[in-house]
């Protein structure tokens, strides 16, 4: 039995990229097949699931936020981990502001409490993963 870690084993970094990935972009295709009657840009929006309130604009940054997460998962353990770090402090960053700039014009891409609250705690998992939780340091 060899002790040599195959290049197939995913990291942590990876795994949850790759999840986080594939989750939103499936959300920005379902905001699509929901936001078709609102504004493509603006405050007000259609409920995804109830609850998440998207416009056209939201569904892009879903599918690009995506899209980045699950490229970098595949790429390499380090890209992961920049990714993962990277979205996990600008989600933390919109968690808190987005409380601020909920009725204002700011607010071009329709964001709500509850994306308030999903945006602060992903961007707590990614950071925390991206840190190292887990996982040994990388040079």
């Amino acid at each position: 039995m060899s002790t040599a870690t195959t290049t197939s084993e995913k990291t942590l970094n990876q795994k949850v990229g790759l999840a986080f990935g594939a989750v939103y972009v499936l959300v920005g295709i379902l905001g699509f097949l929901l936001a078709g009657g609102s504004d493509f840009v603006g405050k007000e929006g259609e409920l995804l699931l109830g609850i998440f309130q998207v416009n056209g604009l939201h569904n892009v940054v879903h599918l690009l936020i995506g899209v980045a997460l699950a490229g970098a998962a595949m790429s390499s353990p380090a890209a992961s981990r920049s990714t993962n770090l990277t979205v996990g402090v600008v989600y933390l960053l919109l968690g808190i502001l987005g409380w601020f700039i909920v009725d204002t014009a700011l607010n071009i891409v329709a964001l709500n409490a509850a994306d308030h609250i999903l945006h602060l705690l992903s961007g707590i998992l990614l950071i925390v993963v991206a840190r190292g939780v887990g996982e040994p340091r990388m040079a």
